[in-house]
C-alpha cells in the first residue's frame, strides 16, 4: 500500500492526534489522513514517511517494509539449488515454486531466463521454450527441424 503526499485543499485531522494539520503537505493512507511525523510503524515506530513510500497493515497493525517482512513473510527454498530465500528477496514464481534470480535459468542451455521469456516446467525442470519445443518433439519421435537445403540451379556448360 503507498502512503501518498496530497497538497492540503481543505482543513483535515490527523487519525492519530486528532488535530488540524495545518501543514502543505499531509499523508493519506488506509482511507485516512495523517501529519507526517504521526505515519509511524506500530513496531519499531519510524516515521513512514521517512522510510519511503510504502507502508503496511495486518492484524490492525500499520508496518514499514522490515517490520512487515520480519513478522509475516515467509523464508523459501529455492526449486534449482536448494538454498534458502530470504523473505525480503526478489524471486520468480512458477507454479507455485519459487527461484533466485540468478537460478532462474533453462535447466538444458543455462540461458537466463527473465520476465517476458516464454519457459515451461518440464518434469520439474524449467526450460527455455527452444529447449522445451526439442524434448516435445523427441518424446513423440518428430523429426527434428533441419535447416532447409540450399536450392539446387541448373547450370549450363560450354562443351
Amino acid at each position: 500500500m503507498d502512503a501518498q503526499y496530497r497538497k492540503k485543499t481543505v482543513s483535515q485531522y490527523c487519525w492519530d492526534c486528532g488535530e488540524t494539520i495545518r501543514d502543505k503537505y499531509l499523508l493519506y493512507a488506509l482511507d485516512r489522513y495523517w501529519h507526517t511525523a504521526c505515519l509511524k510503524c506500530s513496531i519499531c515506530r519510524i516515521t513512514l514517511a521517512d522510510a519511503g513510500t510504502s507502508c503496511y497493515t495486518r492484524a490492525g497493525l500499520i508496518l514499514c517494509r522490515d517490520d512487515y517482512l520480519r513478522l509475516f513473510g515467509r523464508e523459501g527454498e529455492c526449486h534449482a539449488c536448494r538454498e534458502t530465500i530470504p523473505a525480503n528477496e526478489m524471486v520468480m514464481k512458477i507454479q507455485g515454486l519459487a527461484y533466485h534470480l540468478k537460478c532462474f535459468i533453462c535447466s538444458r542451455c543455462h540461458g537466463a531466463l527473465a520476465l517476458g521469456d516464454k519457459y515451461q516446467l518440464w518434469e520439474g525442470r524449467l526450460l527455455c521454450d527452444r529447449e522445451c519445443l526439442r524434448l516435445f518433439r523427441r518424446s513423440v519421435n518428430l523429426p527434428q527441424r533441419r535447416a532447409p537445403k540450399a536450392p539446387r540451379v541448373a547450370s549450363v556448360a560450354k562443351t
